[in-house]
């Protein structure tokens, strides 16, 4: 694994090649540099050292992976006014509908970061064009999942109520329908929890009713299936195919995927890849296979043939290495870390060996992608075949081990050029 921070004229020499890269390839919203992609490596963003959230709606971290972003080619906003998170290129336009897909089927340190997921929106909003879109916070807890921070009461018996991942004193405020309704109230923001309509399955040309669809994909050994939903604001959105429009479909939908590192049984590690099975609907005829014969090919599945997220944001600020739902607090670890990419599968490797693995503790065997079969084969190996099998992502193949991937860390604070935060 080579890890960069890179100075003088190497580092200027690095950005331009970058700025050229950014041009000509986009991975999943990602731009990557040719340089990178000839020398058989994937890109891992790094914020080390990020400050116990303060309460405001920026997020120091997610600032710092922003500027980290785009002083290395992949802008955040997709602009032409000259901000410098902003590019032609850039992700997010001012009227695309913006799924943020968090991990809401836990409490605790078991669920995405509220604080990160604020912060992330906060930025969305303030697009230097002006915003004139839609956020939607969307989950699939597969009939487990709240937005209001208690889900499986039962598998909290001595954690009673509401309690979120988020700093005090708003651990018990800062749900993501807290979000919706309060931090943002007024603001095109909202919600979508996927969990009424999994066992609702439509046709192909239905657009009208909330369910999802099951894509057979061409090998057909096993289905996958995607939402199918109306947002609050009257946007049609299919996942695998965009928005409807009533005669077709536009293409300004974006997926920032959040997870939030954490162990789990079966697959050594629950992070990046695995995220879409918040996504899919275990209803589908396919949740046996899924838990976890065929773990890697089905979650990659979900990637080839559904959607690919535009901006991938792991949660390693709270990492649970002893407990997947993130309690007791014993169980879980402050890393002050958020990570961006755009291969899974190298993401999953570098969090389980670099992030996960070093804290210890009963389950840390099952934590060495080297080693344990459940996340070196069932899950990494078997994804990263699959998604090679079929074209890479964005033309990029995924990859594992230590010398394939391209780490560019940066420690708070972050230079932020001329950009004021507030």
């Amino acid at each position: 694994m080579n890890e960069k921070t890179i100075p003088g004229s190497r580092r200027r020499e690095f950005l331009r090649q970058l700025a050229v890269g950014a041009a000509a390839t986009a991975v999943g919203g990602l731009a990557l540099d040719d340089a990178q992609a000839q020398s058989g490596q994937s890109v891992i963003f790094r914020i080390d050292g990020i400050p116990v959230h303060d309460g405001q709606l920026r997020h120091v971290g997610v600032d710092g992976l922003l500027q980290l972003l785009s002083e290395n080619g992949v802008k955040f906003y997709q602009t032409s006014g000259g901000h410098p998170w902003g590019a032609p290129g850039g992700i997010i336009a001012r009227d695309d509908v913006v799924l943020i897909k968090v991990n809401c089927q836990w409490k605790c340190r078991g669920t995405t970061n509220s604080d990160v997921v604020r912060g992330v929106i906060h930025r969305i909003l303030q697009h230097p064009d002006g915003f004139n879109g839609e956020v939607v916070i969307i989950e699939n807890g597969q009939g487990r999942g709240s937005f209001v921070g208690n889900p499986s009461p039962s598998s909290y018996p001595d954690c009673p109520g509401v309690v979120i991942n988020a700093e005090p004193p708003e651990e018990t405020i800062l749900t993501m329908d807290y979000l919706v309704n309060t931090t943002f109230a007024g603001q095109p923001v909202s919600h979508f929890l996927f969990d009424p309509i999994r066992t609702n399955f439509i046709a192909d040309d239905e657009h009208v009713q909330n369910g999802y669809r099951r894509v057979t994909p061409p090998d057909a050994s096993a289905r996958v299936s995607y939402p199918c939903f109306t947002t609050a604001r009257g946007n049609r959105i299919e996942l695998r195919e965009g928005r409807w429009t009533g005669s077709g479909y536009a293409p300004n939908v974006k997926l920032i995927n959040i997870p939030v590192l954490k162990t789990h049984g079966g697959s050594g590690t629950t992070g990046v890849l695995k995220h879409v099975y918040g996504l899919v609907s275990m209803s589908d005829g396919s949740s046996t296979v899924r838990h976890y014969a065929e773990i890697g090919s089905q979650c990659a599945k979900m990637w080839v043939h559904v959607r690919v997220p535009d901006l991938n944001i792991l949660d390693c600020i709270w990492v649970s290495h002893e407990q997947l739902d993130g309690y007791p607090p014993s169980a879980t670890r402050r890393c002050d870390i958020l990570l961006a990419g755009a291969d899974p599968v190298a993401m999953d490797y570098y969090s389980a060996k670099h992030i996960m693995l070093p804290l210890g503790g009963s389950r840390a065997s099952q934590h060495d992608p080297d080693v344990f079969d459940g996340l070196k084969n069932l899950k990494l190996a078997a994804a990263m075949n699959y998604f090679n099998a079929n074209g890479g992502i964005g033309g990029q193949p995924a990859r594992v081990g230590d010398a394939n991937i391209l780490v560019i860390t940066r420690t708070v604070p972050v230079s932020l050029s001329s950009f004021t935060i507030s």
